[in-house]
């Protein structure tokens, strides 16, 4: 720790021992505040106030004081001046509150020389004495390892931060809203499972002491227990929640991350495909205002019409390959070509490398539509053009920012399905998807044809364009001095 730090830390401790042999309560229970800083702002001049938050900056220029409150709602200037403000309230905030202090200020509304809209304190009371010294105000934290893990302050001193986060909750609150108008329930179904099915994902693994069998923390939003509540009767159904995958981080990728899953009985892709667009297009103008948006160095209007992208089309475009019909051997020398980082393991992993290469030529709004049967265990099949299933991505900026599909209902089909992912787990293959034999016996009582859609925290780190790590308000770190 730095000596001026140090001497700060020392100097606030001596203030605060000072302050309880007066008798003086640094840590009190409650606080009298009955307006906002923004409330403030907009009451009368003359209006008495008590305000309560933060001290940001303070300034003391003798006769007269000055303090930034920060609360919730915003900032507002506190001022104590000679023969306005009590001697004893101006020689006790001089001596003893510092920037970062939580404090109660009573006062009444008035314009500085300036114009500034300002609280003239005539009372001050400490709520939280702070310590540890706050960031420059002006300078905040820019190592990105002590942003996140000290994520209280970087959002704190950092107002861009902190709207991050009241969009998402704006963001959230959109699909809440949209979901329900739509007439679609929300449930809860389970995070911990003996199988991951739903996504092609590698899991975390724990134990079940008690069962004494190992299980499986969620890949999906409950895909299956979703599908098993339309063969319960129940026609549409959604949950947000969070979802793990033990996989690498990256501009796009968290191991922990909040998604959510609509079901909708007696509907199909093309169903899902209208109502994914007008959600889409909701949430833009709820978090952003807009339908229009800057991503990835993508210029993004939401409002314009969507492409259908045919998936083998696509890709034969833009790499010569035909993924149906090349060797695995041609796929991995293209890959190779095309400079393309791959584990070389099956026709399946191979395909989706190459999809992931020529997705990022794509601006969107967009559907990735046509894709190959072998890369969409729980997808049904094109009527009319085999090996190929009815399912649909939206792609927006260069990624797929969701994943739908008619729903697989054919139990026998299925069953066949997850034999071949089975197969995959046995060769290596960790993200190939674990079979659920008890929804194979669910399918056999029969289900509804099912439209299904996933999405989440992805799309609103694009909305931001950010990574999705900066649009979580507390991302996972190791801890402190732990080397890889």
């Amino acid at each position: 720790m730095m000596g001026r730090e140090q001497q700060i830390i020392k100097e606030r401790l001596r203030k605060l021992g000072e302050l309880r042999a007066n008798g003086v309560e640094v840590y009190p229970s409650k606080s009298n505040k009955k307006q906002t800083c923004i409330e403030c702002l907009k009451s009368k001049i003359g209006f008495k106030v008590i305000a309560a938050g933060r001290v940001i900056t303070k300034r003391d220029l003798g006769k007269i004081s000055f303090a930034n409150l920060k609360d919730s709602s915003g900032e507002i200037q506190l001022v104590l001046q000679d023969k306005e403000t009590p001697s004893a309230t101006k020689n006790f905030f001089k001596k003893y509150v510092d920037s970062g202090d939580f404090v109660e200020v009573e006062g009444k509304i008035f314009k500085t020389k300036t114009k500034q809209i300002s609280i003239l304190v005539k009372k001050v009371k400490i709520l939280s004495k702070s310590i540890l010294p706050l960031p420059e105000k002006f300078h905040g934290i820019k190592n990105d390892e002590e942003r996140y893990r000290k994520r209280y302050l970087d959002i704190l001193m950092d107002n861009k931060v902190r709207d991050i986060f009241l969009k998402k909750a704006k963001f959230w609150r959109a699909v809440r809203d949209f979901m329900e108008k739509k007439e679609f329930i929300e449930v809860e179904t389970p995070a911990i499972e003996v199988t991951t099915g739903g996504a092609e994902a590698r899991p975390f693994k724990t134990h079940h002491n008690d069962y004494d069998v190992d299980v499986y923390m969620r890949i999906s939003v409950g895909e299956l227990w979703q599908k098993r509540l339309m063969a319960a009767g129940f026609e549409k159904t959604f949950e947000i929640g969070k979802v793990f995958r033990n996989e690498g981080s990256s501009a796009e990728h968290l191991q922990e991350f909040t998604n959510m899953e609509f079901y909708w009985a007696y509907a199909d892709y093309k169903d899902g495909m209208k109502l994914v667009k007008e959600l889409y297009r909701k949430i833009a103008k709820e978090v952003l205002g807009t339908t229009k948006f800057k991503s990835r160095g993508f210029n993004v209007d939401l409002a314009k019409d969507w492409k259908e992208i045919d998936y083998q089309k696509e890709i034969l475009k833009q790499t010569g390959i035909d993924v149906l019909k090349a060797s695995e051997k041609e796929m991995k020398r293209k890959l190779e070509e095309l400079k393309v980082k791959h584990d070389g393991k099956g026709k399946e992993r191979m395909i989706d490398n190459l999809w992931k290469y020529c997705r990022k030529n794509i601006a969107g709004p967009a559907f990735l539509v046509n894709l190959p049967k072998i890369i969409s265990p729980l997808a049904k099949e094109m009527p009319n053009k085999k090996g190929f299933v009815q399912r649909f991505q939206p792609i927006i900026a260069g990624a797929e920012v969701g994943n739908g599909y008619s729903e697989l209902n054919d139990p026998i089909d299925q069953k066949k399905r997850f034999k071949e992912q089975q197969k995959l787990l046995e060769t290596g293959d960790e993200e190939a998807m674990m079979p659920d034999w008890e929804f194979v016996e669910m399918l056999g009582h029969g289900m509804p044809p099912t439209c299904g859609f996933g999405f989440g925290e992805r799309f609103f780190s694009f909305l931001m364009d950010k990574p999705i790590r900066e649009c979580q308000m507390f991302p996972l770190m190791k801890p402190e001095g732990k080397k890889k």
